[in-house]
């Protein structure tokens, strides 16, 4: 899917997880892509029979009140559509008493292989979640001789799963101890320190299905003696396409390591939003008639067809993106979506107030 539907399918994801029904009255069926729809038909216009069982009289109006939605929704469709189909219908009412009984339908961007009818207090989106999860995720190590922080990074979000601790005093010896003898109980507590880690990042990264490499930093030469040590399984050392020299072992190290690795992970979409970000002010500061920022100017430029690349922050305002994005078609420019989970989408949002342009010719 491309990122304009992945960010629409995410609003809907949102908004579905927010709907709390106060019973088992928030009604889930999944088709899946290739499935007889009329046969989803016959086992809903059975539940709704079933429904009327339903001791409380206003859980049971408001269940047979989803189930006929649904029903009368897959009657006009007739056939399922080529990626299956999503519907979810409650009542969303947040007042005690009242009834709003809504329906969503949601025909997927990528074939459904789920099958389901759900009756709950909440609606089930995890099928739908697990089609806007980045495809291909990178497993990060920072370490030195005392301290390892193991994180992921997950499309533009880099996330922290582990910190450990060696152990390893410092340079300074205790009780008038030997060079030789400190440096042996040094040399073994490290020693420990790598299995322990390797042992951690077998537990995390082993079975990831998603893991498509494994980044190492630290100071030299630790992370190579880490490497060297053996403790890493082989099929963890095999994924390892990157070792970088950082002086971090922190939060902050993880993000070095990842900038400093951007040639090996250039399909990544932490990296392609950085460096669009970064063309966009690079283009503003040397020459800025080919770049826009503001609702106003940004409209104009869109009006007059200038727009290449129209760049949008996730925080700006959903009604104006979505007036943007559909004018932005019509000139078939190129759209961004901009998360702020990256310093660089702090950045523009800032700056910018949401909404940026990279132009095709001069405005004025």
């Amino acid at each position: 899917m491309d990122e304009k539907q992945k960010n629409e399918l995410e609003e809907v994801i949102e908004e579905l997880e927010a709907k709390r029904g106060r019973h088992t009255q928030l009604v889930t069926v999944m088709i899946p892509s290739g499935f007889n729809i009329n046969q989803v038909t016959k086992q809903l216009e059975a539940e709704k029979s079933t429904a009327a069982n339903i001791k409380s009289k206003t859980t049971r109006s408001n269940v047979i009140d989803a189930l006929e939605m649904i029903v009368r929704k897959l009657k006009e469709l007739k056939k399922t559509p080529e990626n299956g189909l999503a519907l979810y219908a409650g009542n969303v009412s947040e007042n005690e008493g009242t009834s709003d009984v809504r329906i969503w339908v949601i025909e997927p961007p990528k074939p459904l292989k789920v099958r389901m009818y759900r009756c709950d207090q909440t609606f089930i989106v995890a099928p739908l979640r697990e089609m806007i999860q980045t495809e291909s995720v990178y497993g990060l190590l920072a370490i030195d001789r005392k301290d390892a922080i193991i994180g992921l990074l997950d499309g533009r979000e880099i996330k922290v799963i582990s910190k450990m601790t060696s152990g390893v005093p410092g340079k300074v010896r205790a009780g008038g101890q030997s060079s030789q003898r400190f440096h042996r109980i040094t040399e073994g507590l490290t020693k420990e320190f790598f299995r322990r880690v390797s042992e951690e990042m077998k537990k995390i990264f082993f079975d990831m299905p998603r893991l498509k490499g494994i980044l190492i930093g630290g100071p030299i030469p630790t992370k190579e003696e880490f490497l060297e040590e053996g403790h890493l399984v082989t099929k963890l050392k095999e994924l390892v396409i990157s070792v970088k020299d950082i002086g971090y072992v922190d939060e902050h190290g993880l993000e070095l390591l990842v900038e400093d690795s951007q040639e090996d992970i250039q399909e990544q979409e932490f990296i392609k939003e950085k460096k669009i970000v970064e063309r966009f002010f690079e283009i503003l500061g040397k020459n800025k008639d080919m770049a826009a920022y503001g609702e106003e100017k940004v409209a104009l430029a869109i009006e007059r067809g200038a727009v290449d690349t129209l760049l949008v922050s996730r925080d700006f305002d959903r009604e104006k993106s979505a007036e943007f994005e559909k004018k932005t078609n019509s000139i078939s420019s190129h759209l961004v979506i901009i998360s702020t989970e990256t310093h660089e989408g702090q950045q523009f949002l800032n700056i910018t107030k949401g909404v940026g342009a990279i132009l095709r010719f001069p405005i004025e």
